[in-house]
């Protein structure tokens, strides 16, 4: 599970940590241009894999504006413009929060989590939940137990994983929010992502696009997917907890990153010397090691 060490923690000119984990870089043809660690490690991608359950939604009927559907994609920050997003989608369903099943939790936004009590809506995954909720109302089928992995939502979101990645799913677990998660590989979620960007489905293209569109509710402002994407012309990104992260540019090339302790401190570095490999400068301000409230020392890629 280790992997190769991906970045290092320096101070004073000492490596005081370092951040091991997996990699993967694909040319537009698909190939591999770089990898570190094993890639074709099994692990759960969580919200990385966002897009293709949107997918699977918009596939199935899902038919909302594009705003709203790059917050079906995201980890938000639960500001207001997310939450009431979330409670837009519910609306049109005529359901409203109390439908929700994702885990109660504060908002993501660094001062609404300290002043806020938790809600469904706040929780980060709650654009998701209202998608699905949607999508079983549009289609007849029972919203109470949306979350079922035997649930027709869900066969149908495994089914999309499954074509995308070119992987059978190795097993299905439970996400932090309630949903089902799929394990698979980091190479074949890479692969995955690409497909979605390269694709030439609508239902793909629609998706997609709506994330590039409306990058900040994707995640939120100054966050990392919302402001590489902001920052990037025609770049699709999405992050997940325990230190995943995916990237694709409209000509497929494309980054899949897991860091293997799970700690995403590292993630702006990594994926910034990522991108470099492709000849992209991401615009990422080097992350400093603080002494006595002064810069010591930074975080680094290693590659």
């Amino acid at each position: 599970m280790l992997g190769e060490v991906l970045a290092e923690v320096t101070r004073s000119d000492v490596v005081e940590s370092v951040h091991a984990g997996h990699l993967v870089l694909l040319n537009p043809d698909g190939s591999i241009l770089l990898q570190k660690g094993d890639p074709t490690l099994n692990i759960y991608s969580r919200s990385s894999l966002k897009s293709i359950q949107a997918s699977a939604m918009v596939r199935v009927g899902l038919d909302i504006e594009p705003r709203l559907l790059a917050l079906v994609c995201a980890s938000h920050a639960g500001t207001p413009m997310h939450q009431q997003g979330a409670q837009a989608i519910l609306a049109k369903a005529g359901l409203d929060e109390h439908s929700l099943q994702c885990v109660l939790d504060r908002p993501l936004d660094e001062e609404l989590r300290r002043t806020s009590e938790p809600t469904r809506l706040a929780m980060n995954c709650s654009g998701k939940h209202a998608g699905m909720l949607a999508t079983c109302v549009i289609n007849g089928w029972p919203i109470d137990s949306y979350l079922d992995p035997a649930h027709p939502l869900q066969l149908a979101i495994k089914a999309e994983v499954e074509q995308l990645s070119g992987e059978s799913v190795a097993g299905v677990s439970v996400d932090g929010c309630g949903a089902p998660l799929f394990l698979f590989s980091l190479l074949g979620l890479a692969r995955a992502i690409r497909n979605l960007t390269i694709s030439t489905d609508s239902v793909h293209q629609e998706v997609a696009q709506a994330c590039r569109d409306y990058p900040e509710m994707v995640s939120g402002p100054g966050r990392l997917a919302t402001r590489m994407m902001q920052n990037i012309p025609g770049l699709f990104m999405k992050d997940g907890a325990e230190a995943v992260n995916v990237a694709s540019l409209t000509d497929g090339r494309t980054l899949a990153i897991k860091i293997s302790d799970g700690n995403a401190r590292a993630m702006p570095a990594v994926t910034a010397a990522a991108l470099a490999k492709f000849g992209i400068n991401a615009l990422e301000v080097p992350v400093n090691t603080l002494g006595a409230g002064l810069p010591v020392g930074t975080i680094r890629a290693t590659f």
